[in-house]
Parts: C-alpha cells; sequence; structure tokens
C-alpha cells in the first residue's frame, strides 16, 4: 500500500510540476514542454544572404540587384571588365557583377529538371531563350514561370539597352519545386505581364498607404494569373502565393491569414526595420509567420519593401545536385545522363550567351508559335 502510495505521489508532482504533455507513442513515453504553450506569429528571424534559405514547398530565393552602367554597342557594360573573373563574377564590383556572362551579364545556356523558375523583375529587362525554341525580352514588374519538367536548357542574359543612362536591374528567382507525380511531365513556359498582376492599395487609420502586388496566387478577392498547368501551385488547396509589398513609412497594414498547414515566409529587403506583431525585424532579414492568424506589419521610419513566400508543403523527399532537383540520387544520376546524351533538345540558338535585337521591347515567342508583344 505504501508502495502504491510514494508511486501516485511521484505522478502528481511531476505532473504538477510540467506545463507540457506527455505523449504516448510506439516508442514509448516522450515529454512536449512546449505542447500547451500557443505558436508564436513570428519566429526564426534570420540575416538574409545572397541566397535567401525558403520553405517547402520553394527550394530557395535569390535577390539580385545590379546598378549596371550605361550600355555598348553589344548590349554588355561600357565599363572596363578588368579584374573580373569572368564566367564566375559574383563578386559585387563597382555596384554589378556580371555572373556566368562574358560580353553581357548574365546566365548563358544551362538545364534544369524536376521543378519550376519564377522570376519576378523589378527593374531592368532579362532576355529568355530556351531549348524548346521559345525566346522572350521581360522585365520592369513582370514575372517569368517556366516549369522545367523532365529537362529543359534556358539563357537568361542582362541586355544593357541604355546607351545613354544606367541600366539598373532588380529581381528575384524563386525556384518552386515540383511533386514526384509531375517532376516529369514536359517543359512548359509562361509570361505574367506586369499589365495583368493585380495590384491593391491600403490605407491605414492614419492615411498611411500600402500597396501591394500579387504575383502568384491571390489575395482577398484578387487573383493574379493562372500557373502553369502542372505547377504544385495550380491547386488551389496548396495556397501557394508571393507577394511583393511596399509601405510608406509609418504605415501599418495587416497580412490576412492563410490556409492551416501553410508555410509562410516574409523577407525585407528595403527599409530600416518593420515591426510584425510587435517584433522588430531589421533590414535585410526574414522572418516565419504563423499562417493561420491575421499578422500586423508596421513599416519603420523610411519606406519599406518585403517579399512574402507562402505554400502548403510537398512533404517529399529532395535530392537537388546543381541544376537538377529530384526525390533519390538515382533520378539525379539520370538526369545527367540524359541531359549528357540528349542536351534536353538541343540548343537551337547560334550562341550560348543570346541576346535579342537592341530594337525589341517586351515580347514572348512561345514554343507553339504563339506570340506575344508589350511596350518597354
Amino acid at each position: 500500500m505504501k508502495s502504491t502510495t510514494n508511486r501516485r505521489s511521484f505522478l502528481q508532482k511531476a505532473l504538477a510540476l510540467t506545463s507540457g504533455a506527455i505523449v504516448i507513442s510506439k516508442t514509448g513515453f516522450s515529454f512536449n514542454p512546449n505542447a500547451n504553450q500557443e505558436e508564436p506569429t513570428v519566429s526564426n528571424i534570420k540575416a538574409l544572404g545572397f541566397q535567401w534559405e525558403t520553405k517547402d514547398p520553394f527550394l530557395f530565393c535569390v535577390h539580385h540587384e545590379d546598378a549596371f552602367p550605361k550600355g555598348n554597342e553589344k548590349m554588355g557594360p561600357a565599363a572596363s571588365l578588368s579584374g573580373r573573373d569572368l564566367g564566375q563574377d559574383f563578386m559585387l564590383k563597382d555596384g554589378w557583377r556580371m555572373y556566368h556572362g562574358r560580353v553581357v551579364p548574365g546566365f548563358p545556356g544551362h538545364p534544369h529538371r524536376g521543378f519550376e523558375t519564377i522570376t519576378v523583375v523589378r527593374k531592368g529587362l532579362v532576355d529568355h531563350s530556351d531549348s524548346l525554341g521559345a525566346s522572350g525580352r521581360y522585365g520592369n514588374g513582370d514575372v517569368q514561370w517556366m516549369t522545367a519538367g523532365k529537362g529543359v536548357l534556358h539563357a537568361e542574359m542582362f541586355p544593357l539597352l541604355n546607351q545613354d543612362k544606367d541600366n539598373p536591374l532588380e529581381l528575384f528567382q524563386i525556384w518552386l519545386n515540383l511533386p514526384a507525380k509531375n517532376k516529369m511531365v514536359d517543359p512548359h513556359f509562361k509570361m505574367m505581364w506586369n499589365e495583368y498582376l493585380p495590384k491593391i492599395t491600403s490605407v491605414d487609420n492614419n492615411g498611411k498607404k500600402t500597396q501591394l502586388e500579387v504575383a502568384v496566387g491571390r489575395l482577398g478577392n484578387e487573383k493574379a494569373p493562372a500557373p502553369p498547368p502542372n505547377s504544385w501551385a495550380a491547386d488551389p488547396n496548396n495556397d501557394v502565393a508571393i507577394y511583393n509589398v511596399r509601405m510608406e513609412a509609418g504605415a501599418s497594414w495587416k497580412l490576412p491569414k492563410a490556409a492551416k498547414g501553410v508555410n509562410r515566409t516574409l523577407y525585407f529587403y528595403e527599409g530600416s526595420e518593420i515591426i510584425v506583431d510587435g517584433k522588430k525585424i531589421p533590414h535585410y532579414h526574414s522572418a516565419d509567420l504563423r499562417e493561420d492568424v491575421d499578422i500586423t506589419i508596421e513599416s519603420g521610419t523610411d519606406l519599406s519593401h518585403f517579399l512574402i513566400l507562402q505554400g502548403k508543403p510537398i512533404n517529399e523527399p529532395v535530392v537537388q545536385h546543381g541544376p537538377f532537383v529530384m526525390n533519390n540520387k538515382q533520378q539525379i544520376r539520370e538526369a545527367f545522363e540524359d541531359y549528357q546524351r540528349t542536351k534536353f533538345g538541343g540548343w537551337p540558338w547560334g550562341r550560348m550567351d543570346p541576346v535579342h535585337d537592341r530594337r525589341l521591347e517586351r515580347f514572348a515567342i512561345h514554343a507553339d508559335g504563339k506570340e506575344e508583344y508589350r511596350s518597354i
């Protein structure tokens, strides 16, 4: 009797001293000290580098910002390239980089398989060419969406069209994963022109403005153009969205809640600081946001810009090697073998770093022959 009383007393004291929960599983007892605590609305605040860490279903995001000088007759920089590691120039020198370009900055022909690229261009222009025979020039607010699927070879060059003034460039390239069932679909190239992207203006009680661009997905009643058909974003239940937000100094705005289980991250890239549900986020930092509650965001003493990525996770294994993203190592080996054997359809362009005629404005020529033209 005494032994039973002692055991009961021990359990009562142990439970009284804990604010967590004891969970019984197949492997026995486990203790979670945070089980009864409410999930924070803002967490995982961290500094940003050149390549931004993202959460499933995204793979990563890169923020390119280059103060390119005037262009020359070849649409490259009218400036000395001395001291640059041409072909691998990722060091910011004089405010800009050549990346893998040797004459024109950018990324000459390179392969992809198993995911999608979403390129959001705030300033400047990008020349696209691919192994399907598609080509285009886009920028100044446009979004290009490319499903690599079973394999595509493409080039992304940054033509410096202006010979009488500088050519600033700013863009985000976001890698969005494909689920296993869609990793080997046919490649797809789509333009989402700036003119058709929803723009939302919110005014707070003090008359301060917050302006939002819905690059992907929807916000309230505003919906971006449909994504490619085999994208993870094509299913509205996956709640994939990309918002680019501009807040006046001192403005306040409430980000509406998303679906339960969605991953949502804020990337603060311009301004002094913002306050997110009471937490200060310094310049060039990211923060994970709780998805199932409204989040209040306040701008600091300067104009603020930030990007929001959100989406339901795919929850599948990810194996990445360079430009290939698959579910296991064997599929990565097969991707390399297929690329070496087929070049994913070959390369129909005369050079690996093609740029289009200087006189052309924004346009897209698709693999099926469809043509689109927009003014700059």
